[in-house]
């Protein structure tokens, strides 16, 4: 069975995209293994200078590195990542499946990203959408985006 890590900084803090979250999170069961790991996101002070960021980005980084399973293909969510669709998403990961990779790791970074460290090491860097969402409602649109991924590849009947 494919297992499916989302390593994530922070944690779902409203009650209706933890309820949205789970129930992705349910029906993905049926398909993969998955797992969550929540990373710590740094305290910033309320006006952070450039480098407060980038320091607050690099340890971050450092924490999501550590959490990745050995041997998983690193998909980092990234605004400046590719842009494709949900069936060539889909035919993406059965074609990342068919030839050996059985264990993917999803990073999703706090409000201001992830550090070039953790977007350099990834296998493939990912962008839902050139507009900036939420990284709290990203970890919803990628379940639900999972989800139909899978259902599309089992020949279900979710994607319409």
């Amino acid at each position: 069975m494919i297992r499916v890590s989302l390593i994530a900084v922070g944690s779902l803090k409203e009650s209706y995209l933890r309820e949205a979250f789970e129930e992705y999170r349910k029906r993905l069961g049926s398909y993969v293994s998955f797992s969550l790991n929540e990373i710590r996101e740094e305290r910033l002070s309320p006006s952070p200078s450039p480098a407060e960021i980038r320091s607050a980005l690099e340890r971050e980084g450092e924490r999501i590195s550590e959490a990745i399973p050995p041997r998983s293909y690193r998909i980092a969510l990234c605004i400046e990542g590719s842009l494709i669709d949900s069936v060539s998403f889909a035919s993406r990961l059965s074609e990342l499946s068919a030839s050996g990779a059985s264990s993917f790791a999803f990073l999703i970074g706090g409000s201001y990203g992830l550090s070039e460290a953790v977007k350099r090491s990834a296998d493939w860097k990912l962008s839902f959408s050139p507009m900036t969402f939420p990284h709290q409602l990203m970890r919803v649109i990628l379940t639900e985006q999972l989800y139909r991924a899978m259902n599309l590849s089992g020949g279900g009947k979710y994607h319409k």
